[in-house]
């Protein structure tokens, strides 16, 4: 299950685990022009951990997600 939310400079997604057994915490995105960021409570520390990825690096993800195993490069998008 995800929320999506659109604020004034940033859309927020909101993941939430629904799986049977061995849940993680719920996942907020924050999708800004310049950067994502991804913040997950860790129950270990007691803290909220935060990942930021610049657009780049989101795209890469985004498209890993249907490759097979190997190494990959981006190739420069024209304008």
């Amino acid at each position: 299950m995800f929320t999506i939310e659109h604020e004034f400079d940033a859309t927020i997604i909101t993941l939430i685990d629904e799986a049977e057994g061995h849940r993680q915490g719920d996942v907020t995105i924050h999708a800004f022009e310049e950067c994502v960021t991804a913040t997950q409570a860790d129950p270990r520390s007691d803290r909220s951990v935060t990942v930021t990825l610049s657009p780049g690096q989101l795209r890469d993800l985004a498209a890993a997600l249907d490759l097979p195993e190997g190494a990959y490069t981006r190739r420069a998008q024209r304008g």
